[in-house]
């Protein structure tokens, strides 16, 4: 197969981690006899002050024209003040935009390996693995917002047809996994939700009904995810709500270097992405995790290449690696801890 992926690392860690995730791509193209060609773009801080625009119109053009983007991460502190008018997160913003990607999935995994990582008991944890589809670019995030010196407001707004592809995409990850599927709502509070919740029964209903349906209100999900995970399997939700309950869900493998991410459309384009930030204290030094990012580039073989093998021998690997206990400093190593590249070697010896 001949694909073209794009590639843009951005800012902090995300060059260190990108890089290993590509050399494990090469490493699955040589292993299957595949043709990948990779194209490197700035985006994020690195293109605002090389080129002063977080995602310069190269860029974009080239993740329209790719197969699919990997992406490492974006930030820095010199633009940590939200009032900027030019950030490094509205390049990610603009990607998902201009793509159509309407869909984020963030697989949560807890491996067997290194469940001492985490903070939550390990009876908790035995046999986690959940998938989380979070709406991706309606609701309140993106609704009309006004501020003055005394007042500001920002819409909340959901149409059925965005309700409705979420629904879909849930129900049909539903059917290949458990069979089961959660919808996280505030529908005692919020018409959004309501709207949610009556379009997803709907679809649910008369679309898939061999997938048993259990709907439940955020607060009451954000203490179940942490009270009893291993009873949940497919998620969905709106996307601010998604925004917080994956990053609590990222907790359960101990790391959010563990934790890789999907952003999908109606087409087999996708971006690809660790669900970590740029984290520019430790930049440089060779102990970012590269796992979860390699962990994107299964999903990247799988969602937007349709190379399924392809993507559990990658995942397959990176599960040996952990079982042979090479950790980096986040996953509380038992010995020395392994630096970005020795993790990235040891996942491709295993390919």
């Amino acid at each position: 197969m001949k694909a073209l992926i794009a590639v843009l690392p951005g800012d902090g860690i995300g060059p260190e981690v990108t890089i290993e995730a590509v050399a494990c791509l090469k490493a699955i193209a040589t292993r299957f006899g595949h043709d990948f060609t990779f194209e490197e773009a700035p985006v994020g801080a690195v293109a605002i002050e090389t080129l002063g625009d977080p995602l310069p119109a190269a860029t974009l053009a080239l993740a329209r024209r790719a197969h699919a983007v990997l992406f490492g991460a974006i930030g820095s502190p010199r633009y940590a003040d939200p009032t900027l008018k030019v950030r490094p997160e509205q390049a990610i913003l603009g990607l998902r935009r201009e793509l159509d990607l309407y869909a984020n999935l963030r697989p949560v995994t807890c491996f067997d390996a290194v469940i001492d990582a985490s903070p939550l008991k390990p009876e908790l944890l035995k046999g986690v693995d959940i998938m989380v589809v979070r709406e991706l670019t309606g609701g309140i995030y993106f609704g009309e917002k006004t501020r003055t010196e005394t007042r500001a407001t920002d819409l909340c707004v959901y149409t059925v047809t965005e309700v409705e592809r979420i629904a879909r995409l849930g129900g049909k990850l539903a059917q290949s996994r458990g069979n089961k599927l959660t919808s996280v709502d505030k529908a005692n509070v919020l018409e959004t939700s309501r709207l949610w919740r009556s379009v997803v029964t709907r679809i649910m209903q008369t679309e898939f009904p061999s997938v048993a349906l259990d709907h439940m209100y955020i607060d009451a999900a954000s203490m179940h995810l942490l009270r009893r995970p291993a009873d949940f399997d497919v998620v969905i939700t709106e996307n601010m709500f998604g925004d917080i309950l994956t990053d609590e869900a990222s907790m359960l493998p101990g790391s959010l270097g563990l934790c890789p991410s999907a952003s999908l459309g109606a087409g087999t384009s996708g971006i690809y992405e660790p669900i970590h930030g740029s984290a520019p204290d430790i930049a440089g030094q060779g102990i970012a995790n590269p796992y979860a990012t390699i962990l994107s580039a299964a999903l990247l073989l799988r969602y937007s290449l349709g190379l399924e093998t392809e993507a559990k021998t990658l995942e397959a690997a990176v599960v040996s690696a952990l079982t042979a206990g090479v950790r980096t400093a986040d996953l509380k190593p038992r010995g020395p801890a392994a630096t970005t590249q020795h993790a990235g070697r040891a996942v491709i010896e295993r390919l």
